[in-house]
């Protein structure tokens, strides 16, 4: 698949913790550099995350948040 995104980064699956209707998926993209992103727990089925699974996270530039 191809994405126009330029901000996507490769990492492997290290968690996958699902909620009543959303899971939290970390991902660890670096030695010890995790990113965790909300999804719905349809899209951990569609694309049948689990731990140990190679998977990238793609964000999208205007949503990126920082805090301090």
């Amino acid at each position: 698949m191809k994405l126009s995104a330029r901000n996507v980064l490769q990492g492997r699956v290290v968690e996958v913790h699902k909620g009543q209707t959303t899971a939290h998926v970390r991902l660890e993209i670096g030695p010890g550099v995790i990113v965790t992103a909300s999804i719905t727990n349809e899209a951990v089925d569609d694309l049948a995350l689990k731990e140990g699974d190679t998977a990238s996270a793609v964000v999208k530039a205007t949503d990126v948040m920082i805090g301090k």
